[in-house]
């Protein structure tokens, strides 16, 4: 009877043996790091709307770290690459040779350049096109502000490469300063120490002091205006949006404070927020000192906030401490939702806190059966495919309860210290998955021995699905919120008796989220009577009523639908909309039509996701 767990307990073993010796090789990179590694990055561009280009040249201070190498590879994707210059000892630039391969789908062009000495820095000249993955270029009318253009940067996973010639691999990391030129109407800001004060004159200077990874590596530009929401934190926005995003996300300061509690120093300095245009394809993005924000989270209630306390988190984990490929994603995220959750009970409360997990693994069990096995393991094999397809709900939350199975076995007055002496002892650094798992086996199992065992451990890193032992949250508001609801749907409650006015939007997403796909129309036309679900302002209420109304064939809601389509471009948002349309010949015929108005103004990675989806050539 031994026999299937010793085989388990023997494979999963060899399989992380073999990850020790093969995982730190970056494959999404033609960076020779084992030769030559980039220290420090000077930027030097202009902010062309008219060409849709930035323009200038990229200086990089080397690192070598072989005698014999004399050459360096860098990664770029659909650059137009101009001169190459290195600098001799004499302080003098030269120009050098350089070989532009052609352009590999995922990876892009490989730039590989042959001073045939050692200098300490090159010197790119060079511009992006209109067709760089990594910006989006917004007219005045695309603008939610409609006073100004806007253009703004996305570098995960890999698409740094599209606008900066760069050793594009998160195992990388580098300071880098920065001198942006604008049309002087626009302000810049960076991933870098922004300064509340600074005047609009069209020329921009930029200091990060800490080593980053490529990917943070982040520029906005438009017509942007700063409030204060403590001495410490700040909103950058058009004017539409910039005091109800300060009354929105007032709670920050407080976050930072719980972080610093449970987590250790934020050391990042000032922690700012951008608000960007309705397009922007994600939630928020992490980009130090200035997360990066949607404004569909701009609900008037606050009750989206998490979103801020996961890019907060991430200033510990992944800013901080980063993962070395996208194969160990999970480091990332993982533990970014883990300490997003703790930051919610921490200002918000235990209830809170407890119906986002419910939420959140609700939301994973939905989509786990439509994964392949490999892609439910924390460590991934992505075989060559886009480090984009790794951005799914394993990382994020398989990530989270596996750490939650962790500080269940151990308990928070062991769990916590060893969390915040994981970020202590890596922070600025980036690790693979091996270096995690001998951490762990070091300052956790082995001091605590019994309470985990190895296998238990290669089992969620390296297996797939949930493991039996995965924690279950239940939250008892969404019982008694699945009470009334099955009391309404049997007739034995009016909606009228529902105390509806009570719930948070957690609760009402439960509640839609929950309602069978048999329910009928009748039922679902008192739904929007009472409730004006079609009319909902708060984004993710509207899509989870939208998605429901799809799928139970209520068109009351197509009008709607369509504005809602055309105004916001956010990845998570849409993307099940434009699936669920694309299961019916009509439901197709009605997407294409809104996407082919709705294109132009979203951002290059929605536009190659929703042309997936309705099978449009670009």
């Amino acid at each position: 009877m031994f026999v299937r767990p010793l085989l388990f307990v023997c494979l999963m073993l060899f399989t992380s043996l073999f990850i020790q010796t093969a995982q730190a090789k970056d494959s999404y990179t033609y960076a020779n790091l084992e030769d030559v590694r980039v220290s420090h990055l000077y930027l030097d561009l202009q902010v062309d709307f008219q060409k849709q280009a930035l323009i200038g040249f990229a200086e990089l201070t080397l690192d070598w770290q072989h005698k014999e190498r004399n050459h360096i590879t860098l990664d770029t994707r659909d650059l137009d690459i101009k001169k190459v210059y290195a600098r001799r000892a004499d302080g003098q630039w030269r120009q050098v040779p350089f070989q532009l391969a052609a352009r590999d789908a995922v990876l892009g062009s490989k730039l590989t350049i042959t001073p045939g000495f050692q200098p300490k820095r090159i010197r790119v000249q060079y511009q992006s096109t209109p067709a760089a993955s990594g910006l989006q270029w917004l007219s005045k009318a695309q603008t939610a502000g409609k006073t100004q253009p806007f253009m703004f940067s996305q570098n995960q996973a890999i698409h740094a490469r599209s606008w900066i010639p760069i050793q594009d691999s998160p195992a990388l990391r580098l300071t880098y300063t920065a001198r942006i030129q604008t049309d002087p109407e626009l302000l810049a800001v960076m991933s870098a120490p922004n300064s509340p004060s600074a005047e609009r004159s069209g020329d921009y200077r930029f200091n990060m002091p800490h080593p980053i990874p490529p990917y943070l590596l982040a520029l906005a530009v438009g017509d942007l205006h700063f409030k204060a929401m403590s001495e410490q934190t700040g909103i950058y926005a058009e004017t539409y949006i910039l005091e109800a995003a300060a009354k929105e996300f007032a709670s920050t300061q407080q976050m930072i404070a719980a972080t610093e509690q449970l987590y250790g120093e934020y050391r990042w300095g000032r922690y700012d927020l951008l608000i960007l245009p309705p397009s922007f394809p994600f939630g928020g993005m992490e980009n130090p000192v200035l997360s990066f924000i949607t404004p569909t989270v701009v609900a008037g209630d606050g009750s989206l906030v998490n979103l801020i306390a996961h890019e907060l988190a991430h200033s510990w984990s992944g800013n901080l401490v980063t993962n070395a490929t996208w194969q160990d994603l999970w480091l990332n995220e993982g533990f970014t939702s883990y300490v997003e959750n703790r930051i919610m009970e921490q200002v918000f409360g235990t209830d809170r806190a407890l119906m986002e997990q419910a939420l959140s693994v609700q939301d994973l069990m939905k989509e786990l059966p439509s994964l392949a096995a490999d892609d439910t393991q924390l460590y991934l094999d992505l075989k060559g495919r886009d480090p984009d397809d790794a951005f799914t709900g394993v990382p994020y939350t398989k990530g989270q309860l596996f750490l939650m199975f962790l500080e269940q076995r151990f308990g928070r007055a062991v769990f916590d210290p060893f969390v915040r002496q994981y970020f202590a002892d890596h922070a600025f650094e980036s690790i693979t998955t091996a270096e995690f798992e001998r951490y762990l086996t070091a300052n956790l199992l082995q001091v605590h021995p019994g309470k985990v065992s190895t296998a238990e451990v290669q089992e969620w890193i390296h297996g797939s699905g949930l493991p039996a032992s995965s924690p279950k949250p239940q939250s008892d508001a969404f019982l008694r919120v699945q009470q009334y609801s099955n009391a309404w749907r049997s007739g034995l409650t009016a909606l009228t008796e529902i105390p509806t006015s009570e719930w948070t939007v957690h609760e009402w997403l439960y509640f839609i989220n929950n309602l069978p796909l048999d329910i009928n129309l009748g039922q679902l036309q008192q739904l929007d009577s009472a409730f004006a679900l079609t009319q909902s302002s708060n984004s993710e209420i509207a899509h989870a009523w939208f998605l429901l109304a799809l799928k139970t064939n209520y068109t009351a809601v197509l009008p709607a639908l369509e504005g809602y389509l055309l105004k916001i471009g956010r990845r998570k948002l849409i993307l099940p909309l434009y699936k669920q349309l694309a299961s019916t010949p009509e439901g197709l015929a009605l997407a294409r039509k809104v996407y082919q108005q709705a294109r132009p103004g979203y951002h290059p990675l929605a536009q190659g996701s929703v042309d997936e989806i309705l099978k449009l050539a670009n």
